[in-house]
């Protein structure tokens, strides 16, 4: 679990009101430690002691998107039409650079003189530049990729 999937499963055990994961850390511990989390990204404390002090998930969960690489709810405008063609090479091509680059993970050689075997733990990449971002929200919202935030695309 990375810092930004561990500050958003905070977030969400703050609004769903659980328990913390201890006894003993209260609700305003699980804030800060929050605010903590987000504080490794975004460079205004003063913001974040604000939101922190008050206790505003709110502001917290809008800084985390912002750095997580998603929009502020925000309405989407009117797509771009994207053609199914291009929509499949555009999917063929992230198919081979996600499956290049789990090989190329794979077959690193660890400490010793043979590779460890270990299966790649790469989910997501950033798509190839050969087809403009446009075409990979589009795959995304038909359910072909799945947008895990900051430019990288997951297969759904």
């Amino acid at each position: 679990m990375n810092v930004l999937e561990k500050a958003r499963s905070v977030l969400t055990d703050l609004r769903a009101g659980k328990p913390p994961v201890t006894q003993f850390k209260a609700r305003n511990e699980q804030v800060e430690l929050l605010g903590r989390l987000i504080g490794r990204f975004v460079s205004d404390a003063g913001k974040i002691r604000a939101a922190v002090e008050t206790q505003n998930l709110d502001a917290l969960e809008a800084m985390l998107n912002e750095v997580a690489g998603r929009p502020a709810a925000q309405p989407e405008g009117p797509a771009d039409a994207v053609s199914p063609a291009e929509m499949e090479r555009a999917l063929s091509a992230f198919r081979k650079r996600l499956k290049l680059m789990r090989l190329a993970d794979e077959s690193k050689l660890g400490g010793r003189y043979t590779s460890g075997g270990r299966a790649s733990k790469i989910d997501a990449i950033e798509p190839p530049i050969e087809f403009p971002m446009s075409v990979w929200k589009a795959l995304a919202r038909a359910g072909k990729l799945k947008d895990t935030g900051g430019g990288f695309f997951g297969e759904a």
